[in-house]
């Protein structure tokens, strides 16, 4: 209970330093719910895959696709996604999801492919960092 009494203490004392990080906390919240779309854990991704035919999109640059991809991943690197977004008109009526190394490109990813009219796309939580963890198939060339 005294290292919390020395906390609100500090807090008091120290208003500036309060409200920066308050401030910087809210700033990454709002970030976060910015950068686009609705996370998906790997286990979710799984069954979206396996009962909805959902479209496994992976945003990463060709070698690393080539180093280990979800079984059927369509490989459209970020740099040119938005040139390639033709090809996808086919799967406009399945989820797409999402996928990058560590989760944190597919936000941007999520956010072009919504204003291109996909309606049901989300991102692979953790990327494919995430994906390796969990023990989850990959396809090597």
């Amino acid at each position: 209970m005294e290292q919390f009494d020395q906390f609100l203490y500090f807090l008091w004392n120290h208003p500036v330093l309060t409200g920066m990080w308050l401030v910087t906390l809210l700033a990454i919240i709002l970030y976060h719910r910015r950068s686009g779309g609705q996370a998906v854990a790997p286990q979710q991704a799984v069954m979206m895959i396996n009962r909805q035919n959902a479209v496994v999109l992976d945003v990463r640059e060709r070698k690393e696709f080539d180093a280990g991809h979800v079984v059927d991943a369509v490989n459209m690197p970020m740099a040119r996604l938005k040139q390639r977004l033709v090809e996808l008109k086919k799967h406009r009526d399945k989820p797409i999801l999402v996928v990058c190394k560590m989760g944190q490109q597919s936000g941007e990813a999520v956010r072009t492919l919504k204003e291109s009219g996909y309606p049901d796309v989300y991102k692979l939580s953790g990327g494919i960092t995430e994906w390796k963890a969990q023990s989850l198939p990959l396809v090597q060339k």
